[in-house]
């Protein structure tokens, strides 16, 4: 098990990869608040400065190069890995980058935390692993067959975890996310989503509600779904930052656990759309696209294990609660 320790006290060391970014920043604020001691990897190119704990310490630099941090006498007893270029799209135009950012780099950091003897490691993982499903919801145990670059990568990791589990006794977890929403919003705390260029849907039709886009684009509207746009669930990020905090403890050495976090609901593109519509307050142009090559139709969880192993339960489950806080992020930056 791993224990936690009020802050000054002796206890848990961590590393967070991509302690900068949109979950990495809210993970490591979670597990300040939890009382352990967080050390940052991010080299800054898709995270943001502002975005790290004023509590935790930062070493700017590439996943790459972990093992300058992870040294023998370093003393962590885990590692969060967040560090990915995460947007589909991209990796199918340019997926060596995907492979040598995604894959590559977290080699490199199972490298430095054998080496190391780092006893657990949690993974940011992907739903995008499963591609097109043939069964929804989709379950831990279902056929896993990418249908981009950025799914394969994250797919050889969770593969590389299990190998070395087995052969090293590492504690290893991964974490598949479907689509996470929303802002981590407490007193004196306002982390949310800030990609350049922003892909994802929310965050767009927001910047298209505040009068920054004219438009939204959706891509293709003749899947094989109600209304002919992708089905996606969606989780709001507090609620899974949360479930990487209940991960570390259950993680078991020798182990590689695999969870899918998700509300086990789907909501379409054009779904999505009005909602952010009835929270904003404000029109929502959108003109339809050809498909994204990379793209599933639908893609739903089911998060049954999380509940049964992890106790894990999504405490703003509601797509309203997501954009609603995510819209209030968004007007905190435009002051």
């Amino acid at each position: 098990m791993l224990g936690g320790h009020r802050r000054g006290g002796s206890g848990v060391k961590l590393l967070v990869t991509g302690g900068a970014g949109y979950i990495g920043s809210i993970v490591t604020r979670l597990l300040l608040d939890a009382g352990h001691q967080v050390v940052v990897l991010d080299d800054l190119r898709t995270g943001h400065a502002e975005a790290l704990a004023p509590d935790a310490t930062v070493v700017r630099g590439r996943v790459h190069d972990a093992a300058a941090v992870l040294t023998a006498d370093a003393g962590f007893d885990g590692v969060l890995h967040f560090a990915a270029l995460i947007a589909a799209g991209e990796s199918m135009t340019a997926p060596e980058r995907y492979w040598a950012n995604n894959t590559v780099g977290s080699l490199a950091l199972l490298d430095a935390v054998r080496a190391a003897r780092v006893p657990r490691l949690v993974f940011s993982s992907t739903a995008a692993v499963y591609g097109n499903p043939v069964e929804i919801p989709i379950p831990e145990t279902a056929v896993t067959a990418p249908t981009s670059t950025y799914g394969a990568t994250k797919l050889a990791v969770d593969m590389a975890l299990t190998g070395e589990a087995y052969a090293h006794g590492l504690a290893a977890v991964s974490l598949r996310y479907f689509n996470v929403a929303g802002a981590h919003l407490a007193p004196g705390v306002a982390l949310g989503e800030r990609h350049d260029p922003e892909t994802h849907l929310i965050p767009i039709a927001l910047q298209v509600a505040a009068g920054r886009r004219d438009k939204l684009t959706l891509f293709g509207d003749d899947y094989p779904t109600p209304d002919g746009t992708c089905v996606r669930d969606y989780l709001h990020v507090t609620d899974l930052a949360r479930a990487h905090l209940l991960t570390l403890t259950a993680a078991v050495p020798g182990e590689h656990r695999i969870y899918n976090l998700g509300n086990g609901n789907g909501f379409s593109n054009r779904q999505v759309v009005q909602v952010v519509r009835e929270v904003t307050g404000h029109p929502v142009p959108v003109e339809t696209a050809p498909r994204r090559e990379g793209d599933p139709a639908t893609l739903v969880a089911s998060a049954r294990l999380a509940r049964d192993e992890l106790g894990w339960v999504p405490e703003k489950p509601t797509l309203a609660e997501m954009v609603g806080d995510a819209w209030d992020f968004y007007r905190r930056q435009d002051r």
